[in-house]
């Protein structure tokens, strides 16, 4: 068994214009104070991050990772999940995913979404330039506006949604095939990609593809009222990735799964700060343990009561607390006979 790696902290949630939030040499150092060995990074954030560059440059790779090295994380992997995003948009919501795009693509469906598999694939490029084998993202989606049959879906509709998904995709997967690195979607509401019967569906129509692969978080499961501890035996040999966040979801005789459009803090289901929400993550770690993940447990802080600076130095300490150092013994190795095969047949009876 592997012992996993950690504490890491996705990084998306806290960049920003103030320090030590706005730069990647002060944004490393106030991770590492916080308690992490680690960060993800959101590529597309220029003020920690040129992701065209370091697609292209080895040099600017080792001065991003020296600088994270000198200030006590490393790299854990980089995220494309706001280009993934753009990979696949239903016309629905172009108005309110435009903003994530490059302003001279926004307004331009087409070339946006030339824009983001570019996005995605320097991406790859440069985490394999940096030895990192895993890469997040998220699928888009093209089916999303239809997740509730009513009216009743056309015959196909579906299927013809994640053909085409699969077909963008592709190049994609097979780029970071020659790059050595697996794709991790973020299997998560708003996506295709939202539970394991469509990661499944688009799993078979990339023909199991080596580099589909799942980021693991347990929260989005609580929302859905999906068993997160079976999902993580079912798909062991798929799950590359780990988000270690917290959820809570109390439905009420007024809302449930859906919020009734309410605010964060006012819905049934809610982001909460590890800890603080109902994933029973001790099972969740002996899992990952027992199924020998050997990747990072990285925090994503989201949590709709609780300050983001005060969740972040709660998690680094939350996850040290949860890794288990496995074992290299049996505990009952004290007992061991030092049997032989011999031994084994005479004890069964064997001639």
């Amino acid at each position: 068994m592997k012992t996993i790696k950690g504490p890491a902290l996705f990084l998306a949630q806290f960049a920003g214009d103030e320090a030590p939030f706005n730069s990647w040499d002060a944004i490393t150092k106030w991770a590492a104070d916080c308690g992490y060995k680690g960060v993800q990074v959101p590529s597309w954030d220029g003020r920690l991050f040129d992701v065209m560059k370091a697609a292209g440059s080895q040099d600017y790779c080792d001065d991003f990772l020296g600088t994270a090295r000198a200030n006590g994380v490393e790299v854990t992997e980089l995220s494309t999940h706001l280009q993934g995003q753009l990979v696949a948009v239903h016309p629905a919501y172009d108005t309110a995913f435009d903003g994530f795009a490059a302003p001279e693509v926004r307004g331009n469906p087409q070339a946006r979404q030339e824009w983001a598999v570019e996005q995605v694939k320097y991406a790859i490029s440069a985490s394999s330039r940096m030895g990192i084998g895993a890469h997040a993202t998220f699928s888009g989606a093209l089916a999303w506006p239809y997740i509730y049959p009513w009216p009743q879906r056309p015959a196909g509709l579906v299927e013809t949604a994640f053909d085409e998904l699969a077909a963008r995709w592709r190049p994609i997967l097979d780029h970071a095939e020659e790059m050595g690195v697996d794709v991790c979607y973020e299997i998560h509401p708003g996506e295709d990609l939202h539970d394991g019967a469509t990661f499944e569906m688009f799993l078979e129509r990339v023909d199991n593809h080596p580099r589909c692969n799942m980021l693991y978080d347990p929260s989005h499961y609580v929302l859905q009222c999906l068993d997160y501890l079976d999902n993580i035996d079912i798909y062991r040999d798929r799950i590359r990735m780990f988000h270690v966040k917290d959820a809570e979801f109390n439905p009420t005789g007024r809302q449930g799964v859906y919020g009734g459009y309410q605010p964060w803090v006012d819905r049934a289901g809610r982001f909460r700060s590890l800890g603080d929400g109902q994933v029973d993550f001790g099972a969740v770690f002996s899992k990952m343990a027992a199924n020998d993940f050997d990747g990072w447990a990285v925090v994503e802080w989201e949590c709709c009561l609780k300050h983001p600076e005060d969740g972040a130095r709660e998690g680094a300490q939350f996850v040290s607390d949860h890794i288990i150092r496995v074992t290299e013994r049996a505990f009952d190795d004290f007992a061991d006979g030092g049997t032989d095969e011999a031994a084994n047949r005479k004890m069964l009876g064997i001639d």
